[in-house]
């Protein structure tokens, strides 16, 4: 049975989550994954994927981020919190506790939608032995698919921040969308252009006087644990664009790209969700067993296979 953990955020912030880990015995200590949620998706949504995971012999570890789920404390509408502290300082957080509570155990992640990105903003980033992630973008509406980018563009990029801005946050699960989002969050997705770093933190210095956000995309060069980049060729956010658009600020990192389409694996549909669903198990799921496993894929995997070496 997981356990339920509280986790401090490098700043200090409160996280919630849950931990489901062996118990110890002499020998090899097993690694430990970090699942990291997509936006607004609370880390519950994921829990029979860690339990795969540990039943595979991991410890895993998930949580909430600020101002979401199980590390929400009070009302959104002036609660501050944006992407970038959703990577500096929670995911670094969660680094942070792993490494200390995991003593001597490989650090894996998995990183959903924008939980691809954050893994790049945190500083120690680069103590992860090896990545999956699941359409892992951040947002830019050109990379949408084409024949639904018309209204993702009116939902994300117009209506989703008029809402942040009037009300203080974007009441999202009354909308049927997902989790209550807060207003920085919002902002940050509905102005992301091709660029992240000319997109979030405007304006903002560091100690040295240097753009904060020329900081970030420069930490992504930290890290040099290969990262299988997994996309359905049906989901609306994750297109090859997409993917690829984020995988190239990984340049320190061996990136593998594999497109499926849901007919590849004998489906109907994948989209960007699905993936996680329980009844994905002996299909899918597989795919982030090896890769986390051996950084390789199964034999004989079907789709179309990208790699992007480091350097690159």
């Amino acid at each position: 049975m997981p356990e339920s953990i509280e986790i401090p955020a490098a700043d200090g912030y409160p996280l919630g989550g849950r931990q489901w880990r062996h118990t110890r015995t002499v020998g090899h200590p097993p690694p430990v994954a970090i699942i990291n949620p997509a936006t607004s998706v609370r880390c519950r949504y994921y829990a029979r994927f860690a339990e795969y995971l540990h039943t595979q012999g991991w410890d895993v570890v998930t949580y909430d981020y600020r101002g979401i789920g199980e590390s929400r404390r009070g009302p959104l509408r002036r609660f501050k919190a944006d992407w970038v502290d959703w990577g500096l300082n929670d995911f670094e957080g969660v680094l942070r506790y792993t490494a200390l509570d995991f003593p001597d155990q490989a650090i894996d992640v998995i990183g959903h939608s924008i939980g691809g990105f954050v893994i790049g903003l945190a500083p120690s980033a680069h103590r992860v032995r090896r990545i999956f992630t699941m359409g892992a973008q951040f947002a830019y509406w050109r990379d949408y698919q084409a024949e639904k980018r018309r209204g993702m563009f009116l939902k994300w990029h117009i209506l989703m921040p008029v809402l942040a801005t009037l009300l203080g946050h974007v009441p999202a699960k009354r909308l049927g969308w997902m989790e209550d989002t807060p207003k920085g969050v919002a902002l940050d997705w509905a102005r992301m252009g091709p660029r992240f770093e000319d997109s979030v933190r405007r304006g903002a210095l560091t100690t040295d006087g240097l753009p904060q956000a020329a900081e970030l995309a420069r930490n992504f060069r930290t890290i040099g644990a290969p990262i299988l980049a997994l996309g359905a060729e049906d989901d609306p956010y994750g297109t090859e664009a997409a993917l690829d658009r984020l995988l190239r600020y990984y340049s320190a990192s061996r990136r593998s790209h594999l497109r499926i389409a849901p007919r590849d694996v004998g489906l109907d549909a994948i989209g960007h969700f699905a993936f996680f669903h329980e009844r994905f198990r002996d299909i899918l799921w597989p795919y982030a067993l090896e890769w986390l496993r051996n950084a390789t894929l199964p034999a004989e995997s079907p789709g179309r296979l990208k790699i992007m070496p480091s350097g690159d």
